[in-house]
C-alpha cells in the first residue's frame, strides 16, 4: 500500500471514530456539582458575581483596608430524591482551613407571589439618561456615547442596539433544575474563606441524595489577586493591572455620574458597544477565547487600558469593576467508554471554575478587600451583600445619580 493510500485509510478511520463518538449514547449525570472560586480585591463586593445594585451600595458605603478576599460558591444538584431530610456535605482538604467539611443545605422552596400587571401605585417614572462609552483609548470612537433615555425606555420605546451580544453564561445546578439541591454558604454555615486557603488536595461529596463524588485538584487553585490601578492622564484616565497567572482574558467596566446631573454614564473595555453586565461573572475558557477574537474581552497579555476623556468628563466620580477570567477543571465519572457502541451512563459530573475580580474608584488605586472583619467582642459579621457600615466613602452627590440610575434600570429590566 503506498503512502497516499495509507494516509487516506488513517483519515477515514479517524472520521469513522469521530462520527461514532458523536453518535455515542450518553445518559446525563445523576448528580452535578459546581465549585465556583473567586479572589476579590478592592472595595468589598460580596462572594458572588457583583450586581448593578452592588455598585450603588459600594458607592454609597465604604470598605476597610486589608488583603484580598477569597470566596466559594458550592452547588449540588441531583435527580435523586433524598431518603428523608436532604443531607449532604463537601469533605475538604486541610489546606482550605475551614474544618473537615462544609454542609450543603437545601433551601426552603418559597412560592413566588403573583405579579400584578402595570406599574405599582407609587411608581415614579425614571429620569435621566444612560450614556454608554466603550473601547480602550484616550478619545472615544465614533458614534459615542450611545444614549438611552430612561423615560422613553419605561414607555416601551426601546432604542435599537440596546442589548448586549449573546454570551454563553453557564447554567449550573439550581433548585428549579434538580429534584434535590444543596448549597454553601447557607444559614447553617457561612464562615469566611481564609485569605491563605487552598483548594489543592482531595475532595469528596457525600449525601443521601447523591452518589459519592470524589475528585482531586493539583494544579488548580484560587487565582492570584488583581492589583488594579487607575490614574488620570490629562483629560483621560488609565487602568493598569498585573498579569494574573492563569488568566484567560480580562474585562473592565466603569459606571458613574456628575454632580447635579441625572445621567448615568457607563464605559467598558470592549472594542464595540457592550453594556457588559453579563460579562462580570465566570465564563468558560472557550467562550472567553471567542470573545477575545471578537475584541470584547482583552487578551491575557494585556495589562493596561485607557479610559476615554469623554467618559471621564461625563462621570468624574466613577466606580470601576474588573475581572480576570480563569481556567476550569472538569471531572466526569465514570470515564467515557472506549467502545463507541457502549452507552456512557454518567453518575456524576464536577466543574470547578475560577475568576479574580477587583474594584476601585476611577483615578484611585484599588483598595484591598478585607481578609477578615474585626469582630470586636465576637460580634457577628454583616449579612452577605449588606452595605458597609460607618466610615462612608466621602463621595460627592454623583453617587446619588448613579444609584437612581441603577434603580431605574432594575425597574425597567425587572431585576
Amino acid at each position: 500500500m503506498n503512502r497516499i493510500n495509507v494516509c487516506i485509510t488513517v483519515m477515514c478511520a479517524a472520521a469513522v471514530f469521530s462520527t461514532a463518538q458523536a453518535q455515542q449514547k450518553i445518559t446525563p449525570p445523576v448528580a452535578t456539582y459546581w465549585v465556583s472560586a473567586d479572589t476579590a480585591s478592592g472595595l468589598p463586593m460580596g462572594g458572588g458575581a457583583p450586581s448593578m445594585m452592588d455598585i450603588g451600595r459600594m458607592m454609597l458605603g465604604g470598605g476597610d483596608a486589608g488583603g484580598p478576599a477569597r470566596s466559594l460558591l458550592l452547588e449540588l444538584g441531583s435527580q435523586r430524591a433524598a431518603g428523608g431530610a436532604p443531607a449532604a456535605a463537601h469533605e475538604i482538604p486541610p489546606g482550605l482551613r475551614m474544618g473537615a467539611s462544609l454542609p450543603l443545605e437545601s433551601p426552603q422552596r418559597v412560592r413566588a407571589e403573583p405579579r400584578e400587571d402595570g406599574p405599582p401605585e407609587q411608581f415614579e417614572r425614571p429620569r435621566g439618561r444612560l450614556l454608554i462609552f466603550w473601547g480602550c483609548g484616550e478619545q472615544a470612537g465614533p458614534g459615542q456615547p450611545f444614549i438611552v433615555d430612561f423615560a422613553r425606555l419605561a414607555q416601551g420605546e426601546w432604542p435599537q442596539g440596546l442589548f448586549s451580544r449573546r454570551v454563553n453564561v453557564q447554567r449550573g445546578p439550581s433548585p428549579a433544575r434538580s429534584k434535590t439541591y444543596g448549597e454553601w454558604p447557607n444559614a447553617r454555615d457561612s464562615q469566611r474563606v481564609p485569605g491563605e486557603a487552598s483548594l489543592r488536595g482531595d475532595h469528596a461529596v457525600r449525601g443521601n441524595y447523591t452518589p459519592d463524588i470524589r475528585f482531586s485538584l493539583d494544579r488548580h487553585d484560587f487565582m492570584d489577586a488583581v492589583a488594579l490601578n487607575s490614574a488620570r492622564t490629562g483629560a483621560a484616565a488609565r487602568l493598569s493591572w498585573n498579569a494574573v497567572a492563569g488568566a484567560t482574558g480580562y474585562f473592565a467596566s466603569a459606571m458613574g455620574g456628575r454632580d447635579g446631573s441625572e445621567d448615568v454614564v457607563f464605559w467598558s473595555s470592549s472594542a464595540s458597544r457592550e453594556f457588559g453586565e453579563q460579562l462580570m461573572t465566570w465564563l468558560p475558557p472557550a467562550e472567553v477565547a471567542r470573545l477575545i477574537k471578537e475584541r470584547v474581552v482583552l487578551a491575557p497579555a494585556t495589562t493596561e487600558c485607557a479610559v476615554p476623556a469623554q467618559f471621564v468628563a461625563a462621570a468624574p466620580a466613577a466606580f470601576v469593576r474588573f475581572i480576570a477570567y480563569g481556567d476550569e477543571a472538569n471531572f466526569v465519572h465514570p470515564p467515557r467508554p472506549k467502545d463507541p457502541a457502549a452507552v456512557w451512563n454518567q453518575e456524576w459530573a464536577v466543574k470547578v471554575r475560577f475568576k479574580s475580580t477587583a474594584s476601585a474608584m476611577l483615578g484611585e488605586e484599588a483598595q484591598a478587600a478585607p481578609r477578615s472583619r474585626s469582630r470586636g467582642a465576637e460580634s457577628s459579621p454583616p449579612a452577605e451583600g449588606a452595605p458597609a457600615q460607618g466610615g462612608g466613602s466621602g463621595l460627592p452627590s454623583p453617587a446619588d445619580a448613579v444609584q437612581e440610575g441603577i434603580k431605574a434600570l432594575r425597574g425597567i429590566f425587572g431585576r
